[in-house]
């Protein structure tokens, strides 16, 4: 009997020393970090989808019709103005050339003989007239028969870099028939979408910050060495989309970048006043984000804020929130909607910090 009652006493003691444990655990495990939005200038990277293009990039066409006796390149060769490129079969030209000089030459015979009389009075001046115009008439015939005859030559118009050919040699072309491409990789322009609210923000700014220069994220995610300036933005937005374009200049020295390549324009814009918060304090549903308020009797509250911009571990807040608000830090899936919280509360400028990002 006496021992029964040691051993109930014992499980009663151990029983209450588990319980006392558990309730310590407990206090342990509702005690949150909650901290406030910082307050602060910044600036903010944004990333725009772009289409890179040539400063010339041009369709190189027949302007007669023949066959394509020479082609004095190569595809992605470089070359210089003026260079010859290809010759199409220049012999009916020739024939021609040769037949409106024969012509010119006797027109110019004939007028010589006119002027001589004329000069005599022998006859009118009305004649000696019309010989001229015979003979300015056949000079022009000479002219044009020299411009079909060089039109079988296509030259180079500025310097630049082939494309592939569209014909081969042999190939029978008719005037206009596209025969390749050529770009002038000098430098590049580089096109842009921005958004209404982002356009606003860069107008505003533009002058006092300086903010014309803009990198270039190449496919391979490496940085453009060189940076571009934005030198022109259109004069409409795109109903549809709400985006205007822009277009920035890349030098090409090195001829790294290629019409048609894509990549992604980075554009550094200052925020005033800005609110940032860490990206670990939000949560999301159905696309949209939310924070967990704790409001004065430290009971939590979702509410849902909208992002103005975001970077490495921060976002920036564009409404939602204030400066004075609490918002729970840490332990965001154990918590629910009205549960009341004991929190110690961190400073923002130590949340940040510890965040070892620079978002000044």
């Amino acid at each position: 009997m006496n021992r029964m009652l040691i051993l109930t006493s014992l499980c009663a003691l151990l029983g209450l020393a588990s319980c006392g444990h558990k309730e310590e655990e407990k206090e342990e495990e509702i005690k949150y970090q909650v901290t406030s939005p910082l307050k602060r200038d910044t600036t903010i990277t944004n990333d725009y989808v772009s289409q890179i293009h040539s400063i010339q990039h041009i369709e190189l066409r027949a302007l007669e019709k023949g066959y394509l006796q020479k082609i004095f390149v190569d595809e992605g060769q470089y070359v210089r103005k003026g260079q010859l490129m290809f010759q199409i079969l220049p012999i009916q030209y020739q024939a021609e050339l040769l037949k409106a000089q024969a012509e010119a030459n006797f027109v110019d015979v004939e007028y010589k003989n006119t002027k001589l009389l004329a000069d005599s009075n022998i006859v009118s001046k009305n004649e000696l007239a019309l010989a001229k115009a015979k003979l300015d008439k056949a000079k022009a015939e000479v002219s044009v028969a020299q411009i079909h005859l060089g039109f079988t030559e296509v030259r180079a118009p500025f310097d630049g870099i082939m494309d592939h050919f569209q014909v081969r040699l042999g190939s029978l072309v008719n005037e206009g028939d596209l025969l390749t491409t050529l770009s002038d990789n000098s430098k590049m322009w580089v096109y842009f979408n921005v958004p209404e609210a982002e356009y606003l923000n860069y107008k505003t700014h533009a002058q006092e910050e300086n903010l014309n220069s803009v990198n270039l994220l190449m496919a391979n995610q490496r940085v453009y060495d060189h940076p571009g300036v934005v030198q022109t933005i259109e004069a409409d937005f795109n109903n549809e989309t709400g985006n205007i374009a822009f277009r920035a200049t890349f030098p090409n020295p090195k001829g790294l970048l290629r019409h048609g390549e894509t990549g992604n324009i980075q554009m550094t814009l200052p925020m005033k006043n800005a609110l940032i918060i860490p990206q670990k304090a939000t949560f999301e549903v159905l696309e949209k984000k939310y924070v967990y308020i704790v409001d004065k009797d430290n009971k939590i509250r979702s509410r849902e804020i909208t992002i103005a911009a975001e970077m490495p571990h921060i976002f920036v807040v564009r409404s939602g929130l204030n400066k004075d608000d609490k918002i729970l830090l840490e332990g965001l899936r154990q918590v629910k909607e009205n549960e009341k919280i004991q929190y110690t509360f961190v400073k923002p400028e130590s949340v940040i910090s510890n965040l070892s990002l620079y978002a000044e």
